[in-house]
């Protein structure tokens, strides 16, 4: 798990160094450069040790010298890959490195070699005898990739700091973007918040010709929803126990480790099921949560409870107000790119702790995405009838009552699931989604903006998402726009900005490639059903995970802000804005929110957090 960036065209080694020193946190264990004046082209790594201590450095060079590699991430089936390299007549030169398992796939396989990796990863490889720069990312976009490309120039960096700190790199704020980071609570994919600047999708590659700077964007692959009926006529104990399996065999690729692992463990189900998989093969596994004193988003008990039943040696932390509030303006200064999320504290939080006891930790992350775990699907159903029967003025005569409940601040009350339905039902049905969970619908945004919203541009990876799911079933077509949008943006962005933070690397068992195959072609209504997701997952987990947290309702990853902004606590106060948010508008949410006029804790988290924003990064 590392930092890298680099450019093609003009720039110094200076400058290559001052964009490696933003990358410091990610990799505090060596750095290294790599230079190539012939073509122009100049690599950078930071090192955070993870696998084959003593020979992983990098950039690292093919013995013939005219491949360069700086890699990113773990690929957890590299001494399979190895093997059959050398099956095929390659020699390696490291004990295990699977940094040098790319060099060796990719002059065996070339692009190909991407659908061979299982594992996570944002690599750019310099093939100097074909004259080209390739960059990968992974399947679900764990490990970042931001990039500038113009005639003659190309640059790229693990964060958007880094990569700004090469002069030839625009730094203005893109107002687009700006708009998407306010509907969505983050920038979505190819986006970023600089002008010009853009991210590498999951499961996409860029090639880069260094004759002429042209460039051919490729996905190489994308999570598609295909239910097979013959796995749904299987007894339902058997397709439990595959998946089961199959988890079982996805944590065991991320135990592969050279330094300590542990597991995050808040005692739900996802990261339970990761604590009784991982406990069978590790001897005194170190597990680790973090609380809050504001009861109705506290999970400790839990993750206590969880704890003892496996034998863990647990730690947990629990945040208090004031430690919560001391914390939040450097965390929202050091995050590079605004999050509107405000799980990124309690996450931060957990690396933080976790990182003096363990260098790799284990998550959750992926569960809800690939077997509908999300509250919004039990109002897919509801939201579809009401669509259909209700007429329009009808909708705004029900949002509007929605408006006028009492607001209260606890987590997830049944005033604010009542006015996100009511408010995602009066647009079309591919935006529904997206106005369930953003923080600002087209109308607040015109009002952030002080103009008119356009919702096809606003929303427009959004709706591409949907689209490309084709005539599916509502519900299909759910799950593939959370795990091709939501997850890669929302998700593994906040945990890989809060990790990496902390120099701490966080494997995902549930995004192995073969769990989510096998979950993509497990019909909808194995996953869902009763009103309550992860129906076939609770199967099989039955033999693993107590009964009482199974049945345990979902909570989320989330901070009181509510009640923080409310109270005062937090306030916009002091916060600077990029040309064209409206300040005077800001202040007017803020004021309705803490007169109790209307509950607007995600869009004040996302003008807080914009408003303590630098592109300074945190070097």
């Amino acid at each position: 798990m590392c930092g890298i960036c680099g450019f093609a065209g003009p720039g110094t080694p200076e400058q290559l160094a001052a964009m490696n020193a933003r990358l410091a946190h990610r990799g505090p264990d060596g750095h290294g450069v790599h230079h190539h004046p012939d073509q122009g082209v100049h690599l950078a790594h930071r090192r955070l040790a993870i696998v084959d201590l003593s020979d992983g450095a990098q950039p690292m060079l093919s013995a013939a010298g005219d491949l360069a590699v700086t890699f990113n991430g773990e690929i957890y089936n590299h001494l399979e890959l190895r093997r059959e390299l050398e099956a095929k007549g390659h020699r390696f030169r490291t004990h295990h490195s699977d940094t040098e398992t790319i060099l060796h796939g990719w002059r065996e396989w070339g692009p190909g070699l991407q659908e061979r990796m299982s594992g996570m990863w944002a690599f750019v490889l310099h093939d100097a005898r074909k004259r080209l720069l390739f960059a990968s990312r992974d399947r679900f976009g764990k490990k970042p990739l931001y990039y500038h490309l113009r005639p003659g120039f190309f640059a790229f960096a693990s964060e958007l700091s880094a990569l700004a700190a090469h002069p030839g790199v625009p730094t203005s704020p893109s107002l687009p973007a700006l708009r998407k980071y306010f509907a969505h609570g983050f920038i979505p994919a190819p986006n970023s918040l600089l002008e010009g600047v853009h991210k590498l999708p999951g499961g996409y590659c860029l090639t880069v010709d260094l004759d002429d700077f042209s460039s051919r964007l490729q996905r190489w692959w994308a999570f598609t929803v295909e239910p097979d009926e013959d796995l749904a006529r299987r007894p339902e104990a058997e397709l439990a126990e595959a998946l089961r399996e199959a988890l079982d065999r996805a944590v065991s690729r991320r135990l592969m480790s050279d330094v300590p692992l542990g597991v995050f463990l808040s005692g739900g189900v996802d990261s339970t099921s990761v604590t009784a998989l991982a406990a069978r093969r590790v001897q005194d596994l170190h597990t680790f949560s973090v609380g809050f004193e504001e009861a109705s988003f506290d999970e400790s008990l839990h993750s206590r409870n969880a704890a003892s039943r496996y034998g863990t040696r647990h730690l947990q932390h629990t945040l208090s107000l004031s430690q919560a509030l001391s914390l939040l303006p450097d965390l929202a200064s050091r995050l590079d790119e605004p999050l509107g999320d405000s799980s990124i504290l309690p996450t931060y939080l957990l690396c933080r702790e976790t990182r003096p006891h363990v260098t790799v930790a284990l998550g959750g992350d992926g569960a809800d995405e690939l077997f509908a775990g999300y509250e919004t699907f039990k109002a897919l159903r509801a939201a579809e009838r009401f669509h259909a029967l209700c007429p329009r003025p009808v909708h705004r005569a029900l949002t509007a009552m929605a408006a006028r409940l009492p607001v209260s601040h606890g987590y997830m009350t049944l005033g604010f699931k009542a006015l996100r339905f009511f408010t995602g039902i009066e647009h079309p049905m591919r935006l529904w989604n997206p106005v369930w969970m953003g923080p600002a619908g087209p109308d607040l945004l015109a009002e952030l903006f002080q103009a008119p919203a356009d919702p096809e541009e606003v929303y427009s990876e959004a709706i591409a998402a949907w689209d490309e799911t084709g005539p599916k079933d509502f519900t299909d077509k759910t799950l593939e726009f959370y795990t091709r949008f939501y997850l890669q943006d929302a998700i593994l962005a906040k945990v890989d900005r809060a990790s990496m933070l902390n120099s701490l690397e966080v494997r995902a068992p549930y995004l192995d490639p073969e769990v989510a195959d096998l979950a993509r072609r497990i019909p909808h209504r194995l996953k869902f059903r009763h009103g309550r997701g992860k129906h076939i997952l609770r199967k099989a987990l039955e033999p693993l995970v107590p009964r009482w947290v199974l049945a345990r309702r979902k909570q989320g990853f989330a901070a009181p802000l509510g009640k923080w902004f409310h109270e005062g606590r937090l306030t916009l106060e002091g916060c600077s804005f990029p040309a064209g948010v409206s300040p005077e508008a800001a202040m007017a949410l803020e004021r309705e929110h803490r007169e109790g006029r209307a509950d607007r804790r995600l869009a004040l988290w996302c003008l807080w957090a914009l408003g303590h924003w630098r592109n300074e990064g945190p070097a």
